[in-house]
């Protein structure tokens, strides 16, 4: 069993933009795979599915990002997904729009969604896909940046990030994280 999870922000006023790059991902997989997001429970949106004969969950946390740890931790204990079986995709602001970087462990970076992670697994060692949404420019706030829709020009940039990320995904349903992590950087 796999738990792939996107982080983002509930609701209209928030799609679409760089903070919710996770939610964008799950969403293409869920188009993909053919796993409909039709449950709300765990303080989450998350559909399960089977795919190439791995029953997956896709998860998009509901709680707003800087709790996310809670509805992760609840879906994990709920289905009793090992750590190892977790993936989670989430924006980044020290990497360039388009690029991404796979890790199986570290820090949280400032991103609250993935403090809120840590706290609630009681560790930093899960696997992880930091996506690219580039530093904002001038005196735009960081908060203005992240919760700003993509320029049309990065969208497109974007679009094929979510097929990189989509990829890795498919690879993770049959091969172990660090083999995915090294193949995709």
């Amino acid at each position: 069993m796999k738990l792939i999870i996107g982080l983002g922000n509930p609701g209209k006023e928030y799609e679409r933009t760089r903070h919710n790059i996770g939610f964008e991902v799950i969403d293409v997989l869920a188009d993909q795979w053919n796993i409909p997001l039709n449950q709300a429970k765990h303080k989450g949106l998350y559909g399960v599915g089977y795919v190439g004969g791995t029953k997956v969950i896709l998860l998009k946390p509901l709680t707003y990002m800087n709790l996310s740890g809670e509805s992760i931790k609840a879906v994990m204990d709920y289905f009793k997904v090992d750590l190892d079986d977790i993936v989670v995709f989430y924006d980044d602001l020290d990497l360039a729009v388009g690029k991404i970087r796979l890790r199986q462990k570290g820090g949280a970076g400032g991103h609250n969604g993935i403090k809120s992670m840590i706290a609630h697994l009681g560790t930093q060692e899960f696997n992880r896909v930091r996506i690219g949404i580039g530093r904002p420019h001038g005196a735009m706030s960081v908060t203005n940046h992240v919760l700003g829709r993509f320029q049309e020009d990065e969208w497109v940039v974007m679009k094929d990030v979510i097929k990189s990320c989509n990829r890795a995904c498919d690879d993770f349903l049959v091969k172990p994280f660090l083999q995915v992590m090294n193949e995709h950087n």
